[in-house]
């Protein structure tokens, strides 16, 4: 059973890290460099860092940010937000990005993932997926949940991963920021419709709720708030996991993390 990781989640917006609940209601959470160093020497396996306002803005990714928190941090780092193009992609990975997420591209676009998988690989292609409950089905929403697509989640899941995605970063719209819990059904009907890794996102509350998602499919979880208002720590996260019998990688000893 291969490992599962645990993902702090840094929103980036105007240089700083912001959180909000759904997307709304930005509030100042701290530097991003400063917050990814800090996430690995708690053991975090991987940093996702999202420029929430590049695609609303109609702008790029701040390269200038990823590059400062490539050079602070020694785990992958995945980068979306504003990409539109395989040179947006390769601008981000050549700042620093092991991995690029697009979301309101590839719903417009979905060739975009093949364009980008191959010419960087599948493994570095990751589709951003968020969804909102609509009934008994999930709806993908685009523009950081500002525009209702219509487009069935589960679909396009799968549309996705045969134009290229080699991983699926899953938010519930409807449970971001909430404390609520993940939305597991979602999850699990995900991860039966798709054969690449799912990266779940949107209403951790506890190490419980991060197990839960687990347990429903996921093949890592990925948090925010938790962490940013330091209620846990990556190592508690990680500490009730292996409690559940879920395999992770090992939280690094005081002073031997890459930049402790």
């Amino acid at each position: 059973m291969l490992t599962a990781r645990v993902i702090p989640c840094l929103d980036v917006d105007a240089g700083r890290v912001v959180k909000g609940v759904r997307f709304q209601g930005l509030k100042d959470a701290g530097d991003p460099v400063e917050l990814a160093a800090a996430y690995e020497r708690q053991g975090a396996d991987e940093i996702v860092m999202l420029d929430v306002s590049a695609t609303p803005e109609g702008r790029h990714n701040a390269r200038d940010a990823v590059a400062a928190v490539r050079q602070a941090l020694g785990i992958p780092l995945t980068v979306g937000g504003g990409v539109r193009s395989v040179d947006d992609a390769g601008a981000l990975l050549e700042a620093g990005a092991d991995k690029v997420a697009t979301n309101t591209a590839a719903v417009s676009r979905p060739e975009l993932l093949g364009e980008i998988a191959g010419r960087f690989g599948r493994q570095c292609t990751v589709v951003a997926i968020d969804a909102a409950a609509n009934g008994d089905v999930w709806e993908v929403v685009t523009l950081s949940g500002r525009k209702r697509t219509g487009l069935d989640a589960i679909r396009w899941a799968v549309q996705a991963v045969e134009h290229g995605a080699g991983e699926i970063l899953l938010t519930s719209w409807d449970r971001d920021g909430t404390r609520s819990g993940y939305e597991t059904r979602l999850i699990a009907a995900v991860a039966a419709a798709v054969p690449v890794p799912i990266i779940a996102s949107g209403g951790a509350a506890s190490p419980a709720h991060l197990v839960e998602a687990l347990r429903h499919g996921a093949d890592a979880v990925l948090a925010a708030s938790i962490f940013h208002e330091s209620d846990y720590t990556v190592g508690d996260v990680k500490e009730a996991m292996a409690g559940a019998g879920i395999p992770t990688r090992p939280v690094p000893e005081r002073g031997q993390g890459s930049h402790a």
